[in-house]
């Protein structure tokens, strides 16, 4: 193992996106309407901060992701953390979690948004309820198309 690689049991965590390709990246997002495709998450994982993966290498997959999305200075927010159905009740989520904010004490804030239910769950990596709000654009997950990073000055 090297760089960002690390193994428990069968399961090889990294932070190393290049270890990943689309066909890797099947039956993420389940029961969403219209679930982005393959190219899209892939596209995701690249352009996050930070995202830290769980490989099963035996499967050649994918099972577990999450991804950090930050401003590199105080402020960082985890937008997704998914495990595949059949992989979950096995911690991995909860190592994702304990790998992705590995570092993140540099930030004055680490933000997450979730349902109340799952508030206990985080809880456990000392994170506390907030208020929040959202905004969601469903018709973004329409047609699979994957844009490009977008900055201040795109177009100049």
């Amino acid at each position: 193992m090297t760089g960002g690689d690390w193994e428990l049991g069968v399961i090889r965590y990294t932070d190393d996106i290049a270890d990943a390709d689309e066909s890797m990246l099947c039956g993420f997002f389940a029961g969403w309407p219209k679930p982005p495709s393959p190219a899209q998450h892939l596209a995701v994982l690249r352009g996050s901060f930070r995202a830290v993966l769980a490989i099963d290498d035996a499967a050649g997959c994918v099972i577990g992701f999450v991804t950090m999305i930050s401003d590199g200075v105080l402020t960082a927010a985890i937008p997704w953390l998914e495990v595949l159905p059949g992989h979950r009740g096995q911690g991995i989520g909860s190592e994702l979690m304990r790998r992705i904010l590995e570092g993140t004490e540099r930030f004055y804030s680490v933000d997450l948004l979730c349902d109340a239910p799952q508030q206990p769950y985080y809880a456990r990596f000392g994170m506390a309820p907030v208020p929040g709000a959202a905004l969601r654009h469903p018709e973004a997950l329409r047609g699979g198309a994957v844009a490009g990073r977008h900055t201040r000055d795109a177009g100049r």
